[in-house]
């Protein structure tokens, strides 16, 4: 089973901006316990960062095509990534968004997702534990079908 995991712009600053809304927590470190998690399921995991939307494209469609599930932040790309949001629409692998801090407490053009109507879910303001909770929900999922 492989499983994609998106990072959008300015994740690779995790842990060094904005501490009081992001945590502390690296991006690197969220990575290693990703795959801690995903080895110890079986699953295969790839993992793209960037700060680019049309490297996030070029990723879901070499790799989405037969992909038993998408967990994606999409950083600010969430409001106006229109492009990545129909790339991840062309799939057929059940998505999850992920936000660390709980968008809804914050400014209200964090209110609006694109990506919102084509994932299965949203999981906002649990920090780095929504990674984990994604990805535990997904081995669930495609375990029961």
């Amino acid at each position: 089973m492989k499983i994609l995991v998106l990072h959008g712009p300015n994740l690779n600053m995790l842990g060094r901006r904005e501490p009081e809304i992001y945590g502390h927590t690296t991006l690197a470190q969220i990575n290693e316990a990703l795959q801690h998690a995903a080895q110890a399921a079986g699953v295969q995991l790839l993992i793209l960062q960037s700060n680019h939307e049309g490297a996030l494209i070029d990723f879901l469609q070499a790799e989405g095509w037969d992909a038993a599930g998408i967990i994606i932040n999409p950083g600010a790309l969430t409001h106006y990534g229109l492009a990545l949001r129909d790339a991840l629409a062309s799939l057929s692998a059940p998505i999850v968004e992920i936000h660390l801090s709980n968008v809804y407490q914050r400014e209200a053009f964090r209110h609006t997702s694109v990506v919102a109507p084509v994932a299965a879910g949203q999981i906002a303001g649990l920090g780095w534990h929504g990674y984990l909770l994604a990805l535990q929900w997904l081995i669930q999922r495609t375990n029961m079908l």
